[in-house]
């Protein structure tokens, strides 16, 4: 991988991560189109565990992208064999 490759990727991995860690408990969440339109949908959208669920999905990106901050990639790191 490419450093300017794997640099835009940690970036759109920790962004998408930030997003959706806090987007689900902010007053955006609430106010979504496709929330009036469907009273099914907006009771398993507002429920705090599906909230949690897409937070924890943002915190594995940020881990991700810590992660991936961390490794390298190359021949370094090649299996022995």
């Amino acid at each position: 991988m490419s450093r300017v490759y794997r640099a835009l990727m940690i970036v759109l991995a920790f962004e998408m991560g930030a997003l959706l860690l806090y987007l689900p408990w902010s007053i955006y969440w609430e106010q979504n189109f496709f929330l009036n339109h469907s009273p099914l949908l907006r009771s398993i959208l507002l429920h705090p565990s599906f909230r949690g669920m897409v937070s924890g999905i943002g915190l594995l990106d940020i881990l991700l992208a810590i992660g991936w901050i961390g490794s390298r990639q190359g021949p370094d790191h090649a299996p022995p064999q």
